[in-house]
């Protein structure tokens, strides 16, 4: 017993050194059920986004929130309402633009009670038909591989998302589909 005992606090110790060392704080019995919330949130949004669910997809964000998809579209990162960044999306992916999103790899950091930081990996493609025309250059796909960072907020409705920033390490495909919203 004294050696189960003995390597399961090791694992654990080396555990905790390795979650600070690639992000994220311990699970904890009193951090369970919030990181299972968070998780669950971002997930929700991606499956609302593929879904064009924009009152779901919505639902998940405070009034406000600070994006910065830089990496993707250039400019500055910007304080937004969550409606702008909803009719964004929705106009991107209109009408015969379909996507998909998986994200994984979540590692939760909390800010004190009320303020979490969520890091995951993410994967994302849109697709159109058009693309394939050969004067919007012949490719339907677009796909890009990054890393999501969502800030969450306790509310009185439960954790909403109030800034999300997404750092695209590799993309390929048609920039046509990219770039041009679906009609």
């Amino acid at each position: 017993m004294t050696r189960i005992l003995s390597a399961t606090t090791f694992a654990l110790l080396l555990a905790g050194s390795a979650s600070a060392q690639i992000g994220g704080d311990p699970v904890t019995q009193e951090t369970l059920v919030d990181r299972a919330e968070m998780m669950r949130i971002a997930d929700a949004i991606d499956a609302a986004v593929d879904a064009k669910d924009w009152d779901a997809a919505r639902s998940f964000f405070t009034d406000t929130i600070d994006v910065d998809f830089t990496s993707l579209v250039g400019g500055e990162p910007a304080t937004i309402p969550a409606d702008a960044l909803i009719d964004g999306w929705s106009a991107n992916l209109a009408g015969e633009k379909d996507s998909f999103h998986l994200r994984g790899n979540h590692r939760i950091t909390f800010d004190g009670p009320d303020a979490a930081t969520m890091t995951s990996h993410g994967y994302a493609w849109n697709r159109m038909p058009s693309g394939d025309l050969p004067e919007n250059g012949g490719e339907d796909l677009w796909e890009v591989w990054g890393t999501y960072e969502h800030g969450f907020t306790r509310t009185e409705d439960g954790w909403r998302v109030d800034a999300m920033t997404f750092t695209a390490t590799a993309q390929r495909g048609s920039e046509y589909v990219r770039d041009t919203p679906g009609s």
